[in-house]
């Protein structure tokens, strides 16, 4: 067996971070953050929210399942390093197609392993999110700090276009995973989805609600959307500074009191922005399936799964538009609802790719809106 492959994660701050390489051999740039879920590494690696991230996992052993085509989010890998304290080099799931490490190589994921990821995430947790730049091709520690110092901030970022569809499509159950294997459900509603950096779970739990869907590109206006004739608009999760989406704030604010809308993720920020809200940068963000979050109608603590580094200030929030969910880490606002408008989001990802599966609900309340602006 030949000598292994050496790789440094350098930050912006002058901390450099020494291990082995795996997956693709080169170099990448992004802002470094930490992921507390146990499984689902796969639907965080093809997660467009993460474009332009590289994600710690703080799990420390990833790869033992493998990767198989049913468990993606979407078509590729979208963030741009990956971390771990231990990369599997088994496979011992009989649902895989191939390796971590093949699969990282195959779609030019950079990846390092083999560090102490936990003094990693303390670090991150202290400093807040840092800039950093991961090395196999070239892992010298002074270069390396400078390209991260040198590497945009993810404040006033628009990565949306970098992610979103070139243009509209229906969307259908493609029969790879265990969702389309359930009893196919008549689409009532028609659905316009915009596309922010859309997760395949959420179209399919719309589906499976009787949602006929038409996914749109992120730039669509509001007037396109209202001549598909929806009878609800979903605003879909994604990456950057929703404050730079500015196309999509203007779009939803045009879309208000005309539809019935739901956002979740980025779209959540959107429509607290066209609400007339404001939204600032978390510290290091929540990312993760364990967040502890409480819902204001009943009182009922769910824990939910996240990805998001930026949140809508509870403070700026105008009449008429309450906060119905509250993260008890943090006081976050995580969901909002402006019901003359029938409007409403949450900043979590209630279609649980990887779970937990307390959300779902949200889907049914966004069917019971359109059903009653329907008169049904």
């Amino acid at each position: 067996m030949g000598e292994r492959q050496r790789a440094l994660l350098a930050l912006e701050d002058g901390t450099t971070w020494s291990g082995y390489a795996f997956g693709a051999t080169g170099e990448r740039a992004g802002e470094v953050v930490f992921n507390t879920a146990m499984t689902g590494y796969q639907e965080v690696l093809t997660d467009p929210s993460y474009y332009g991230q590289i994600v710690v996992m703080t799990a420390p052993h990833i790869g033992n399942t493998g990767v198989n085509i049913a468990d993606e989010e979407s078509h590729k890998p979208w963030l741009s390093g990956f971390v771990v304290r231990s990369a599997s080099p088994r496979v011992s799931n009989w649902r895989a197609t191939q390796s971590l490490d093949a699969y990282l190589a195959e779609h030019g994921v950079v990846g390092i392993t083999g560090l102490d990821t936990r003094a990693l995430v303390l670090h991150i947790r202290e400093a807040g999110a840092l800039r950093g730049v991961i090395s196999s091709a070239n892992p010298d520690a002074a270069r390396l700090i400078a390209a991260a110092r040198a590497a945009p901030s993810m404040e006033g970022r628009d990565l949306v276009p970098s992610v979103t569809c070139a243009e509209p499509y229906y969307y259908h159950d493609d029969g790879d995973s265990e969702w389309d294997l359930q009893p196919a459900v008549e689409a009532k509603y028609h659905v316009v989805a915009y596309d922010f950096g859309m997760k395949r779970n959420i179209l399919r739990l719309l589906t499976r609600r009787g949602c006929r869907v038409t996914v749109v590109p992120a730039t669509t206006p509001a007037a396109e959307v209202l001549a598909y004739q929806p009878d609800g608009v979903f605003l879909s999760n994604g990456p950057g500074d929703p404050a730079a989406v500015t196309y999509a704030v203007e779009a939803t604010r045009t879309l208000l009191g005309e539809v019935p809308v739901f956002g979740i993720c980025l779209g959540h920020q959107i429509l607290g922005l066209a609400l007339g809200a404001s939204t600032y940068k978390l510290r290091f963000g929540h990312h993760g399936g364990n967040q502890p979050v409480r819902f204001s109608d009943n009182g009922r603590v769910e824990i939910s799964s996240h990805n998001h580094g930026f949140a809508v200030d509870a403070a700026t929030l105008p009449a008429g538009v309450e906060v119905t969910h509250i993260n008890l880490n943090d006081d976050c606002v995580e969901g909002l609802r402006a019901a003359d408008l029938r409007a409403f989001s949450v900043q979590y990802h209630p279609e649980s790719a990887p779970g937990p599966h307390d959300s779902g609900y949200l889907f049914d309340q966004f069917v019971e809106l359109m059903q009653q602006e329907r008169g049904e």
